[in-house]
């Protein structure tokens, strides 16, 4: 079997000259990738008796963007430059990119999730080399698939960052070469509101000099729906699990964090959107098992997102399944050493790469 390839695109200079860099080397990609997540909005809204209000996305694609533009005016700068390069409209682009969140926000609560990730949070102690490690798989839409894509960013001004993400999107999940890594994974409470999208948040978190910088800018963004979000650096890590108006924190220590796609907290579990799959917790138990053992190192890591033990519950989701969903990338960070692997795809078709800094 020929193993999934990641490609990747390098951008330089400001913001917008980032953008629009990366929309003009993924435009033949972009287009596509936005139509066929109109698709998937329009069958997702029909599946759950909602069609007549997939008029509404357009209005609450505004709305978020117009929050990032107030919150980060850097980031919504490099995201126009995107939509420019692509030649499409700004709100059109930043609705389909957060499409999760756009549509949470008008449809909470909804019928049960068919998506995930897998995100872990390994301390130095548990660790083969006495080195933190941060991963997670990115699972979603089937079709995304053919979009993933990493993106190479060296800035005219801030650190270099590579993040894997799709065509047109900005980052998702990733680390800057001063050793801050981000990521996430979606949760659903009925808390949702016109806000900014977990795109844009990231982005800014992973622009971040310090892990510090990182987490301020994770808990002061006026958040559209609610995800779970980690950062680590060489030294420590942290997961926040959050939503719209409220935020659990927890610091990595002696033991791994993991999560899947339901909300741990008892606070925001009293008002999440439905009820955790079988998936998300056979998930999150198989991490865990894995994880409380020490000696991990990236192979281990990599064996767990090969993971297939739990039939169609298992960390590594494929797209024969049919369970709606797919795993479109995994992640490995390990700060310290500042080692970014990603590959596109379950982690078992994926081709793995390492993704260098140039600095």
């Amino acid at each position: 079997m020929t193993l999934l390839e990641l490609e990747s695109v390098e951008c330089r200079g400001t913001p917008r000259e980032l953008g629009r860099a990366h929309g003009e080397a993924l435009r033949s990609r972009i287009q596509p990738f936005v139509d066929q997540r109109q698709r998937a909005l329009s069958q997702y809204f029909a599946e759950r008796g909602e069609a007549s209000r997939v008029g509404e996305f357009e209005a609450a694609g505004r709305a978020c963007l117009e929050a990032a533009r107030s919150w980060d005016s850097e980031g919504t700068a490099e995201h126009d430059g995107i939509a420019e390069g692509a030649n499409l409209e700004p709100w059109l682009l930043y609705a389909f990119a957060n499409m999760t969140d756009v549509r949470d926000v008008l449809l909470l609560p909804s019928a049960p999730d068919r998506e995930g990730c897998t995100s872990l949070l390994v301390p130095r102690n548990r660790a083969d080399s006495q080195r933190l490690i941060a991963a997670q798989t990115w699972d979603l839409n089937p079709d995304d698939l053919d979009y993933v894509i990493a993106i190479h960013r060296r800035p005219a001004q801030g650190p270099e960052t590579w993040s894997v993400t799709c065509a047109g999107a900005l980052s998702l999940v990733g680390m800057n070469a001063e050793g801050v890594a981000v990521g996430t994974t979606n949760i659903k409470t009925r808390a949702s509101r016109p806000g900014v999208g977990y795109l844009s948040i990231l982005h800014r978190a992973i622009r971040s000099v310090t892990r510090a910088e990182a987490l301020e800018a994770l808990r002061s963004a006026p958040r559209a729906a609610a995800h779970t979000y980690w950062v680590a650096d060489a030294t420590g890590a942290h997961e926040l699990e959050t939503d719209p108006s409220l935020i659990v924190e927890r610091t990595l220590a002696t033991e791994a964090i993991v999560q899947t796609n339901h909300c741990q907290a008892p606070e925001l579990k009293s008002r999440e959107g439905e009820a955790a799959s079988s998936s998300s917790q056979r998930r999150l138990a198989r991490a865990r098992q894995v994880l409380s053992d020490t000696g991990i190192d990236r192979d281990a890591v990599r064996r767990l997102f090969e993971d297939r033990t739990d039939g169609v519950d298992s960390i590594n989701r494929r797209p024969e399944d049919a369970q709606g969903t797919t795993t479109n990338a995994c992640v490995i960070c390990i700060p310290e050493s500042r080692e970014l692997w990603a590959c596109r795809g379950p982690a078992d078709r994926g081709e793995w790469r390492q993704l260098s800094f140039a600095g």
